[in-house]
């Protein structure tokens, strides 16, 4: 098997928060994050708001404030991914394409956007964007002169001049309608399918399974389930990601009572266990963790969780 572009091993952050005085504490907001990514893969990391899935990105990137501590190990092409390491290659081998179309600058025209203040890169930008569409009149337009479609079209383009190894999209359908959204991430699929890794961040599972390879589900900051995409709903999960399957409109809607708990606030044990209707005493202590493979989940219980 071909080494891995990211691997994120029991990645923990915690930022140090001061009250009045000299008092201060450790708020822990990803405890134990697990994650591994194939050249020409689309991994979607799914989870609600909270869950940990953007700071995941900003690690990856090297941009945690400077309160941040983080353990735990990211490697990159088989090597650590430092800090020093990841400010060489983002940008480069290790692109984002953000959630907001706010990341372009509304002052300036695309064309000197994607420029970066290099010359002789007319061609090369001119072909990016014949890619995904846009003609060359685009480069004499500014972001408010784009629609919603267009504008995230530019900001991927922007990602890819550089032949990246490892694209990080965070959230970067947001506002667009399901055909539009599916557009955006048939491109993740080429630059996939020319053999870069791409983690694809989201809270929307169903648009996730339109386009991933591999899905994995974080909940509270913990990884609980890391699975193929293909036949998600018919093989042994984890109750939350069950209980994501079923809150799905095609699968019964039935929503998930109570609420994902807020950093810090986790008892002992499985974060999602006061939501689990399937939970047991075994639930309040160390939850092992069962591997298959490249496959695991996070949990206590045996066997599929219908």
């Amino acid at each position: 098997m071909e080494t891995p572009v990211l691997e994120v091993e029991d990645l923990s952050i915690s930022f140090t928060q001061y009250a009045h005085g000299a008092g201060r504490r450790e708020l822990p907001v990803i405890k134990g994050l697990d994650l591994t990514i194939q050249p020409g893969e689309i991994s979607a990391v799914v989870g609600s708001s909270g869950s940990g899935k953007s700071l995941l990105a900003h690690a990856l990137l090297g941009l945690l404030p400077y309160n941040a501590s983080c353990t735990g190990t990211i490697r990159y092409r088989g090597q650590p991914l430092t800090e020093k390491r990841s400010e060489q290659l983002r940008g480069k081998e290790i692109v984002l394409v953000p959630q907001s179309v706010n990341f372009l600058d509304p002052l300036m025209q695309v064309g000197p956007q994607l420029a970066r203040g290099r010359k002789n890169r007319k061609e090369k930008i001119r072909a990016v964007l014949a890619r995904y569409g846009l003609g060359r009149e685009t480069e004499d337009l500014y972001p408010f002169e784009l629609s919603g479609g267009m504008a995230r079209r530019v900001l991927i383009s922007s990602a890819v001049l550089e032949k990246p190894s490892l694209v990080i999209a965070d959230e970067p359908t947001p506002g667009l309608d399901g055909p539009s959204a599916k557009r955006i991430l048939g491109h993740f699929r080429e630059l996939a399918d020319e053999g870069a890794a791409v983690l694809f961040i989201t809270h929307d599972l169903e648009l996730a399974l339109t386009a991933a390879d591999r899905v994995a589900v974080f909940y509270a900051g913990v990884t609980v389930e890391e699975c193929p995409a293909a036949g998600f709903g018919c093989q042994a999960h984890h109750p939350y990601t069950a209980a994501l399957w079923r809150a799905m409109p095609g699968n019964g809607f039935t929503p998930i009572p109570g609420s994902q708990p807020y950093p810090g606030q986790e008892g002992k044990g499985c974060p999602f266990a006061p939501r689990c209707d399937r939970r047991t005493e075994g639930c309040t202590g160390a939850i092992p963790i069962r591997r298959e493979g490249r496959n695991y989940i996070r949990c206590v219980r045996e066997g599929v969780v219908p």
